[in-house]
Protein backbone atom coordinates (compact mmCIF):
# COMPACT_ATOMS: atom_id res chain seq x y z
CA UNK A 1 0.00 0.00 0.00
CA UNK A 2 1.44 3.42 -1.23
CA UNK A 3 1.90 6.29 1.37
CA UNK A 4 -1.04 8.09 -0.06
CA UNK A 5 -3.44 5.26 0.13
CA UNK A 6 -2.33 4.78 4.22
CA UNK A 7 -2.92 8.50 4.50
CA UNK A 8 -6.67 7.90 3.14
CA UNK A 9 -6.86 5.29 5.06
CA UNK A 10 -5.70 6.03 8.71
CA UNK A 11 -8.86 9.18 9.01
CA UNK A 12 -11.34 6.77 8.19
CA UNK A 13 -9.95 4.03 10.58
CA UNK A 14 -9.91 6.47 12.96
CA UNK A 15 -13.42 8.33 12.81
CA UNK A 16 -14.56 4.46 13.05
CA UNK A 17 -13.03 2.87 15.91
CA UNK A 18 -13.48 6.40 17.49
CA UNK A 19 -17.15 5.60 17.70
CA UNK A 20 -16.70 2.24 18.36
CA UNK A 21 -14.48 3.00 21.10
CA UNK A 22 -17.52 4.89 22.82
CA UNK A 23 -19.94 2.46 22.32
CA UNK A 24 -17.56 -0.42 24.27
CA UNK A 25 -16.71 2.27 26.94
CA UNK A 26 -20.18 2.74 27.17
CA UNK A 27 -21.54 -1.05 27.48
CA UNK A 28 -18.90 -1.50 30.03
CA UNK A 29 -21.75 0.90 32.48
CA UNK A 30 -23.68 -2.12 31.97
CA UNK A 31 -21.90 -4.51 34.07
CA UNK A 32 -21.84 -2.23 36.71
CA UNK A 33 -25.22 -3.15 38.65
CA UNK A 34 -23.38 -6.93 38.89
CA UNK A 35 -20.82 -5.60 41.39
CA UNK A 36 -23.20 -2.58 43.06
CA UNK A 37 -25.68 -5.61 43.88
CA UNK A 38 -23.60 -6.55 47.16
CA UNK A 39 -22.34 -3.04 47.92
CA UNK A 40 -25.86 -1.55 48.35
CA UNK A 41 -26.64 -4.18 50.43
CA UNK A 42 -24.01 -2.68 53.70
CA UNK A 43 -23.68 0.98 51.95
CA UNK A 44 -25.55 4.28 50.52
CA UNK A 45 -25.24 5.25 47.03
CA UNK A 46 -22.46 8.26 48.27
CA UNK A 47 -20.26 6.20 50.11
CA UNK A 48 -20.33 3.50 47.29
CA UNK A 49 -19.38 6.36 44.83
CA UNK A 50 -16.45 7.98 47.50
CA UNK A 51 -14.79 4.71 47.85
CA UNK A 52 -14.81 3.60 44.24
CA UNK A 53 -13.63 7.20 43.66
CA UNK A 54 -10.86 7.37 46.23
CA UNK A 55 -9.76 3.63 44.57
CA UNK A 56 -9.62 5.37 41.21
CA UNK A 57 -7.20 8.67 42.64
CA UNK A 58 -4.94 6.15 43.39
CA UNK A 59 -4.57 5.31 39.37
CA UNK A 60 -5.62 9.02 38.21
CA UNK A 61 -2.84 10.74 40.41
CA UNK A 62 0.12 9.55 38.95
CA UNK A 63 -1.07 10.17 35.77
CA UNK A 64 -2.72 13.81 36.39
CA UNK A 65 1.09 14.31 37.84
CA UNK A 66 2.77 13.22 34.64
CA UNK A 67 1.09 15.23 32.29
CA UNK A 68 0.46 18.44 34.98
CA UNK A 69 1.82 20.68 32.34
CA UNK A 70 -1.41 20.36 30.26
CA UNK A 71 -2.80 22.31 32.97
CA UNK A 72 -0.70 25.41 32.53
CA UNK A 73 -3.02 28.48 30.70
CA UNK A 74 -6.32 26.69 30.95
CA UNK A 75 -8.66 29.06 30.28
CA UNK A 76 -11.91 29.47 32.69
CA UNK A 77 -14.43 27.89 30.36
CA UNK A 78 -12.03 24.88 30.38
CA UNK A 79 -11.90 24.80 33.93
CA UNK A 80 -15.78 24.77 34.09
CA UNK A 81 -16.74 22.33 31.14
CA UNK A 82 -14.15 19.73 33.72
CA UNK A 83 -15.94 21.02 37.09
CA UNK A 84 -19.17 20.18 34.61
CA UNK A 85 -17.95 16.61 33.97
CA UNK A 86 -16.78 15.65 37.56
CA UNK A 87 -19.44 17.07 39.52
CA UNK A 88 -22.15 17.13 37.51
CA UNK A 89 -21.84 14.04 35.22
CA UNK A 90 -19.57 11.91 38.27
CA UNK A 91 -21.34 13.08 41.08
CA UNK A 92 -25.06 14.95 40.90
CA UNK A 93 -26.63 13.03 38.44
CA UNK A 94 -26.03 10.06 39.60
CA UNK A 95 -27.38 10.90 42.77
CA UNK A 96 -30.49 12.76 41.49
CA UNK A 97 -31.28 9.55 39.14
CA UNK A 98 -31.31 7.48 42.18
CA UNK A 99 -33.20 10.06 44.34
CA UNK A 100 -35.78 10.02 41.27
CA UNK A 101 -35.72 5.95 41.50
CA UNK A 102 -36.46 6.08 45.50
CA UNK A 103 -39.42 8.97 45.25
CA UNK A 104 -40.94 7.96 41.97
CA UNK A 105 -45.00 6.85 42.09
CA UNK A 106 -43.90 4.97 38.28
CA UNK A 107 -40.44 3.97 37.98
CA UNK A 108 -40.95 3.48 34.00
CA UNK A 109 -42.12 7.41 33.52
CA UNK A 110 -38.59 7.86 35.53
CA UNK A 111 -36.69 5.89 32.72
CA UNK A 112 -38.81 6.83 30.50
CA UNK A 113 -37.51 10.86 30.93
CA UNK A 114 -33.79 9.48 31.30
CA UNK A 115 -33.81 8.45 27.78
CA UNK A 116 -34.09 11.97 26.05
CA UNK A 117 -30.83 12.53 27.31
CA UNK A 118 -29.76 12.37 23.27
CA UNK A 119 -31.41 15.24 22.92
CA UNK A 120 -29.76 17.27 25.73
CA UNK A 121 -26.52 16.67 24.31
CA UNK A 122 -27.16 17.12 20.70
CA UNK A 123 -28.53 20.98 21.43
CA UNK A 124 -25.72 21.51 23.52
CA UNK A 125 -23.29 19.92 20.82
CA UNK A 126 -25.17 22.21 18.53
CA UNK A 127 -24.45 25.38 20.62
CA UNK A 128 -21.49 25.04 21.97
CA UNK A 129 -19.50 23.08 19.85
CA UNK A 130 -21.05 24.23 16.83
CA UNK A 131 -21.13 20.88 15.45
CA UNK A 132 -23.52 19.81 12.09
CA UNK A 133 -25.53 17.04 11.86
CA UNK A 134 -24.47 14.12 9.35
CA UNK A 135 -27.65 13.14 6.71
CA UNK A 136 -30.50 12.11 8.08
CA UNK A 137 -29.17 12.08 11.41
CA UNK A 138 -33.14 13.05 13.05
CA UNK A 139 -34.87 9.76 11.69
CA UNK A 140 -31.76 8.19 12.95
CA UNK A 141 -32.32 9.41 16.48
CA UNK A 142 -35.95 8.91 16.08
CA UNK A 143 -35.44 5.05 15.07
CA UNK A 144 -32.95 4.82 18.36
CA UNK A 145 -35.18 6.68 20.55
CA UNK A 146 -37.58 3.71 19.55
CA UNK A 147 -35.35 0.80 19.51
CA UNK A 148 -34.65 1.74 23.18
CA UNK A 149 -37.77 2.24 24.53
CA UNK A 150 -38.40 -0.70 22.97
CA UNK A 151 -35.34 -2.45 24.84
CA UNK A 152 -36.54 -0.63 27.84
CA UNK A 153 -40.47 -0.74 28.15
CA UNK A 154 -41.40 -2.95 25.29
CA UNK A 155 -45.28 -2.18 23.63
CA UNK A 156 -46.52 -1.10 27.29
CA UNK A 157 -47.01 2.51 28.40
CA UNK A 158 -44.89 3.30 31.08
CA UNK A 159 -47.31 5.47 32.90
CA UNK A 160 -50.85 5.57 33.18
CA UNK A 161 -52.10 8.84 34.99
CA UNK A 162 -50.27 11.90 34.01
CA UNK A 163 -49.28 12.18 38.40
CA UNK A 164 -47.37 9.55 38.00
CA UNK A 165 -45.39 11.52 34.98
CA UNK A 166 -45.52 14.82 36.11
CA UNK A 167 -43.76 14.67 40.14
CA UNK A 168 -40.34 16.09 41.55
CA UNK A 169 -38.77 12.34 40.78
CA UNK A 170 -39.47 13.66 37.11
CA UNK A 171 -37.74 16.83 37.22
CA UNK A 172 -35.05 14.99 38.78
CA UNK A 173 -34.60 12.36 36.47
CA UNK A 174 -34.94 14.94 33.47
CA UNK A 175 -31.95 17.15 35.79
CA UNK A 176 -29.65 14.01 35.54
CA UNK A 177 -30.46 13.04 31.88
CA UNK A 178 -29.42 17.20 31.30
CA UNK A 179 -26.19 16.51 33.20
CA UNK A 180 -25.52 13.27 31.20
CA UNK A 181 -25.88 14.76 27.71
CA UNK A 182 -24.14 17.92 29.09
CA UNK A 183 -21.25 15.95 30.45
CA UNK A 184 -20.90 14.47 26.84
CA UNK A 185 -20.21 17.68 24.82
CA UNK A 186 -17.89 18.99 27.69
CA UNK A 187 -16.36 15.71 27.50
CA UNK A 188 -15.99 16.18 24.15
CA UNK A 189 -14.35 20.25 24.58
CA UNK A 190 -11.51 18.79 26.36
CA UNK A 191 -10.36 16.22 24.50
CA UNK A 192 -9.23 18.72 22.17
CA UNK A 193 -7.57 20.40 24.62
CA UNK A 194 -5.79 17.90 26.46
CA UNK A 195 -5.01 14.29 26.71
CA UNK A 196 -7.78 11.86 26.96
CA UNK A 197 -6.72 10.20 30.27
CA UNK A 198 -5.83 13.53 31.64
CA UNK A 199 -9.18 14.15 31.45
CA UNK A 200 -10.18 11.03 32.64
CA UNK A 201 -7.90 11.52 35.65
CA UNK A 202 -9.43 15.01 36.27
CA UNK A 203 -13.28 13.51 36.63
CA UNK A 204 -12.35 11.18 38.80
CA UNK A 205 -10.27 13.61 41.35
CA UNK A 206 -12.17 16.73 41.16
CA UNK A 207 -15.49 15.39 41.90
CA UNK A 208 -13.84 13.29 45.47
CA UNK A 209 -14.18 17.14 47.39
CA UNK A 210 -17.96 17.20 46.33
CA UNK A 211 -18.57 13.46 47.93
CA UNK A 212 -16.84 14.13 50.58
CA UNK A 213 -18.91 16.97 51.43
CA UNK A 214 -22.16 15.05 50.65
CA UNK A 215 -21.32 11.52 52.20
CA UNK A 216 -20.55 13.87 55.40
CA UNK A 217 -23.65 15.51 54.99
CA UNK A 218 -25.84 12.76 54.64
CA UNK A 219 -25.04 11.81 58.02
CA UNK A 220 -25.53 7.87 57.58
CA UNK A 221 -23.19 5.57 59.19
CA UNK A 222 -20.89 3.01 58.01
CA UNK A 223 -21.95 0.07 58.18
CA UNK A 224 -19.14 -2.13 58.11
CA UNK A 225 -20.20 -5.94 58.32
CA UNK A 226 -17.41 -8.13 61.03
CA UNK A 227 -17.59 -11.12 58.93
CA UNK A 228 -13.75 -11.63 57.27
CA UNK A 229 -15.12 -13.11 54.02
CA UNK A 230 -18.06 -10.63 53.36
CA UNK A 231 -15.94 -7.75 53.66
CA UNK A 232 -13.28 -9.34 51.19
CA UNK A 233 -15.74 -9.49 48.85
CA UNK A 234 -17.02 -6.36 49.46
CA UNK A 235 -13.23 -5.23 49.02
CA UNK A 236 -13.25 -7.47 45.26
CA UNK A 237 -16.34 -6.00 44.13
CA UNK A 238 -15.58 -2.20 45.06
CA UNK A 239 -12.19 -2.47 43.14
CA UNK A 240 -13.75 -4.53 40.43
CA UNK A 241 -16.40 -1.70 39.86
CA UNK A 242 -13.85 0.63 40.03
CA UNK A 243 -12.15 -0.20 37.58
CA UNK A 244 -14.22 -2.04 34.71
CA UNK A 245 -17.24 0.44 34.45
CA UNK A 246 -15.59 3.25 36.02
CA UNK A 247 -11.78 3.66 34.91
CA UNK A 248 -11.42 0.92 31.90
CA UNK A 249 -14.66 2.72 30.27
CA UNK A 250 -14.12 6.19 30.82
CA UNK A 251 -10.32 5.55 29.18
CA UNK A 252 -11.84 3.94 25.96
CA UNK A 253 -14.83 6.36 25.77
CA UNK A 254 -12.74 9.61 25.88
CA UNK A 255 -10.12 8.28 23.54
CA UNK A 256 -12.76 7.45 21.41
CA UNK A 257 -14.66 10.85 22.29
CA UNK A 258 -11.35 12.58 20.55
CA UNK A 259 -12.51 11.35 16.81
CA UNK A 260 -16.20 11.07 17.35
CA UNK A 261 -18.79 14.06 17.33
CA UNK A 262 -20.56 14.27 20.83
CA UNK A 263 -24.02 14.49 18.90
CA UNK A 264 -22.89 10.94 17.70
CA UNK A 265 -21.31 9.62 20.98
CA UNK A 266 -24.97 10.12 22.99
CA UNK A 267 -26.31 7.57 20.11
CA UNK A 268 -22.89 4.98 20.42
CA UNK A 269 -23.70 5.41 24.27
CA UNK A 270 -27.00 3.76 23.75
CA UNK A 271 -25.16 0.34 24.20
CA UNK A 272 -25.54 1.10 28.05
CA UNK A 273 -29.04 -0.50 27.64
CA UNK A 274 -28.54 -3.46 25.51
CA UNK A 275 -25.80 -4.50 27.69
CA UNK A 276 -27.96 -4.15 30.90
CA UNK A 277 -30.57 -6.14 29.53
CA UNK A 278 -28.29 -8.68 28.21
CA UNK A 279 -26.28 -8.76 31.67
CA UNK A 280 -30.15 -9.36 33.15
CA UNK A 281 -30.72 -12.45 30.49
CA UNK A 282 -27.11 -13.86 31.35
CA UNK A 283 -27.08 -13.71 35.30
CA UNK A 284 -30.58 -13.33 36.79
CA UNK A 285 -32.51 -15.23 34.10
CA UNK A 286 -34.49 -12.38 32.85
CA UNK A 287 -35.08 -13.65 29.41
CA UNK A 288 -34.44 -11.20 26.27
CA UNK A 289 -38.28 -10.62 24.78
CA UNK A 290 -39.25 -10.36 21.07
CA UNK A 291 -39.49 -6.91 21.62
CA UNK A 292 -36.90 -6.26 23.10
CA UNK A 293 -34.73 -8.30 20.43
CA UNK A 294 -36.25 -5.66 18.09
CA UNK A 295 -35.58 -2.52 19.90
CA UNK A 296 -31.71 -4.08 20.51
CA UNK A 297 -31.80 -4.79 16.33
CA UNK A 298 -32.95 -1.07 15.59
CA UNK A 299 -30.63 0.31 17.80
CA UNK A 300 -27.63 -1.75 16.48
CA UNK A 301 -29.00 -1.03 12.95
CA UNK A 302 -28.27 2.84 13.71
CA UNK A 303 -25.07 2.33 15.25
CA UNK A 304 -23.64 0.84 12.03
CA UNK A 305 -24.91 3.46 9.86
CA UNK A 306 -23.35 6.03 12.03
CA UNK A 307 -20.50 3.84 11.61
CA UNK A 308 -20.84 4.31 8.36
CA UNK A 309 -21.28 8.00 7.57
CA UNK A 310 -18.06 8.24 9.79
CA UNK A 311 -15.84 6.66 8.01
CA UNK A 312 -17.17 7.87 4.66
CA UNK A 313 -16.84 11.88 6.29
CA UNK A 314 -13.66 10.99 6.92
CA UNK A 315 -12.98 9.79 3.61
CA UNK A 316 -14.11 13.00 1.69
CA UNK A 317 -12.71 15.10 3.77
CA UNK A 318 -9.17 13.68 3.46
CA UNK A 319 -9.36 13.14 -0.34
CA UNK A 320 -10.68 17.05 -0.79
CA UNK A 321 -8.22 18.96 -1.55
CA UNK A 322 -7.12 22.15 0.40
CA UNK A 323 -5.80 25.40 -0.92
Amino acid sequence: MTSINQALLYPQERAKSGFWLVVLGAALWGVDPVFRILLSKYLTSSQIVLLEHLILFLFAAPVLWTHRAELRGLHPRHVGALLFISWGGSALATIMFTQALATAVNFNSVLLLQKVQPLFAIILARVILKETLPKRFGWLLIVALIGTYLLTFGWKIPFTQMNEFVQVASLLSLGAAALWGGSTVMGRMMVDKMEYGTVTSLRFILALPLLFVITITQGSGWNIPSDGGVIAGLTINIILQAVLPGLLSLLLYYKGLMNTKASLATLAELSFPMVSVLINWILYDQAITLTQLIGFLLIWIVLFMISRQQSAKAQIDTASPSF
